[in-house]
């Protein structure tokens, strides 16, 4: 089968199409026949030799699929060959073929195509668990989201918007901050213009806001750390402009601030699993309203990964870019 191999560490030119035989799905996995995978920043990061793939799981690009089911393990449950599904995956998913456990497969929604369906499982499973999970937010209440235009913003905007969450979102574009208001963002903040802090202030009556996601990391930490709620939580769920930070830790214990983050890769089959079911009890329904929708930007044939990442890494997509198999 082919599959996207990595020469050695480096930029979109390290990227070449290889071969290696079909896996065979061991019991509780599920071979897919890939119709499509969708680009994620953590592909970037682990092409660049920055976010290495975890013991034991595939060294081949790509954390989520679409396609069609044609093997089965011999202990998987409610699925079957011929299956068109979504799936997320620990690896493996930029290649003709990819295994995945079965519990963390789902149906594609209705009216949703193989391409956007493939941009669904990386951002839904990651915004689902950090949101609505570990920090638990609510209705009517306020939250930032940072890069309001990237997979895991679009994705984060519709789902506050559709729980009832006051949404303010940044992104370093004007054309985009229109795009991100008309997916529901109600708040939408260009950075390089305007003093986001001093926004957000203004807005809440120097209450702040009650959430951050935040996947900018850098000097937005005490920025975020500044313009929360007494008792808000800051997410933190990518480093784009830098890991390692100083902040002031007197200002998080005097507003009693939860800092949180996580990074979905080496989470448990138990943890996937349940997020699978949580999103389709609660956003697949929604999906199929159309109040939900993966932002589907660009798609590139598998042969032209390469301009799939360099697109990527010029930042010009707004939601997610796909490669077609």
């Amino acid at each position: 089968m082919r599959v996207v191999e990595i020469k050695k560490q480096g930029g979109p030119e390290v990227l070449y199409i290889g071969s290696r035989p079909i896996p065979k799905p061991k019991n509780n996995e599920v071979l897919i026949k890939v119709k499509a995978a969708g680009v994620n920043k953590p592909d970037i990061l682990q092409r660049e030799g920055e976010y290495p793939p975890p013991k034991g799981v595939s060294d081949i690009l790509g954390l989520e699929i679409s396609g069609e089911v044609v093997e089965i393990g011999k202990k998987t449950k409610n699925i079957k060959i011929g299956d068109k599904v979504c799936a997320l995956v620990s690896g493996g998913g930029y290649s003709e073929y990819c295994l995945a456990p079965y519990q963390q497969c789902l149906p594609i929604p209705k009216n949703i195509s193989f391409e956007e369906a493939s941009t669904i499982p990386e951002t839904f499973f990651t915004v689902w668990f950090n949101l609505f999970i570990r920090s638990r937010i609510e209705k009517n209440k306020k939250i930032l989201i940072h890069g309001g235009s990237s997979g895991i913003g679009t994705t984060a905007i519709q789902f506050a918007k559709n729980f009832g969450l006051e949404v303010f979102t940044t992104t370093r574009s004007n054309v985009k901050l229109i795009k991100c208001k008309k997916i529901g963002a109600d708040h939408a903040i260009n950075p390089k213009k305007i003093n986001f802090e001093k926004f957000i202030k203004k807005k809440t009556n120097n209450q702040g806001v009650d959430f951050i996601l935040d996947i900018v990391g850098g000097n937005y930490v005490q920025k975020n750390i500044n313009i929360l709620k007494r008792n808000g939580t800051l997410i933190n769920i990518g480093w784009l402009t830098g890991s390692i930070v100083n902040v002031n830790l007197l200002m998080i214990m005097l507003k009693r601030l939860v800092i949180t983050g996580s990074t979905l890769r080496v989470g448990s089959l138990e943890e996937k699993e349940k997020i699978a079911k949580d999103l389709k009890k609660n956003i697949w329904p929604l999906i199929e309203k159309k109040k939900i929708k993966p932002i589907l930007c660009k798609t590139f044939p598998l042969n032209k990964v390469k301009d799939a990442h360099i697109y990527m890494d010029k930042g010009l997509h707004f939601g997610k870019i796909a490669l077609t198999i």
